[in-house]
């Protein structure tokens, strides 16, 4: 699976907690042990970065983390919180893909793309049983009053059946350390594609998201005249670019291009004349026109 690559500021870069994202998490996702990378857990985080939920005197602001990414699924569960007159004023959680990039987990919810309730029996959808914990926190005003069990379900939380421990250590994490800059854009998915190339029989596309007002993940592909994505396409062996001659597949070689694009937000590199470029080790494929689509796409978050 591609390697996460996540684009934000420095400040962005928050706790990164071993968990796995939304109702996928296993029971050794919530094993002890579970840090931040920047930060100490909450029970010993200092109380000088954000105040405490005892006197309810957050810092006035935004504040964002994730957790890691679950690696079955692709969902990477972050918290954005708000807070105002030192309370926690709104709640988000929520997560991207880092495999399809595209729409956040409660849009495809409230499309009716997830399918809890048609595919799993549950009471309501995810992003409703979201929404419930977001008011619960907001109440509470404090991360740990959600509490959970070994395997991240919860009683503390009225018709909230899904894990519920990633949301609470993305919180925990986000209060943690302290209030951030949001970024330029709109929270969301977006999407943006080229014209179809007559000789090769693709056309690229390019896919973001964003969160926290900036971009989160990213994904070049393409699509053929049967409506085929290209890099599934590579990925099941039928693009054969090793047995043309090339180093590597085009599925590594884009994803090596989405890396590159993520690490220098969104900064296109160098290009010679056919859209190919020396700047980015192992990739020799064209590469010019998905930071084009990419630029595209974002014009709708602006």
């Amino acid at each position: 699976m591609k390697k996460a690559s996540v684009i934000l500021s420095s400040a962005l870069v928050l706790g990164t907690l071993l968990a796995g994202c939304g109702d996928n998490n296993n029971a050794a996702n919530n094993a002890a042990g579970n840090t931040a990378a920047t930060n100490a857990p909450a029970s010993e985080a200092p109380a000088t970065n954000s105040g405490t939920a005892e006197t309810g005197q957050y810092q006035d602001g935004t504040y964002f983390a994730t957790v890691p990414v679950d690696e079955q699924t692709g969902w990477q569960t972050y918290a954005l919180l708000t807070v105002e007159g030192g309370k926690i004023t709104k709640a988000d959680w929520n997560a991207f893909n880092v495999n399809n990039a595209g729409d956040l987990k409660k849009k495809v919810s409230e499309d009716g793309n997830y399918g809890m309730k048609e595919k799993g029996g549950a009471q309501a959808e995810w992003h409703e049983q979201a929404a419930t914990a977001e008011a619960f926190l907001i109440e509470k005003q404090d991360p740990a009053a959600i509490t959970f069990d070994g395997e991240g379900h919860t009683d503390a939380v009225s018709g909230v059946s899904v894990h519920v421990n990633d949301f609470v250590e993305a919180a925990t994490a986000a209060l943690a350390a302290g209030p951030v800059e949001v970024g330029p854009y709109k929270d969301g998915g977006y999407t943006a594609e080229g014209e179809m190339d007559a000789d090769s029989g693709w056309k690229s596309t390019a896919s973001v998201t964003v969160a926290g007002g900036n971009v989160v993940a990213v994904k070049f592909s393409g699509l053929n005249a049967n409506n085929e994505d290209k890099k599934q396409f590579s990925i099941d062996g039928k693009y054969g670019m090793k047995a043309g001659g090339a180093s590597s597949e085009w599925h590594e070689q884009i994803e090596l291009t989405e890396d590159y694009y993520l690490q220098n937000k969104g900064a296109a590199p160098t290009l010679d004349a056919e859209g190919k470029t020396d700047a980015i080790s192992g990739v020799s494929i064209h590469v010019g026109e998905y930071f084009t689509l990419a630029d595209k796409a974002l014009e709708g978050a602006k």
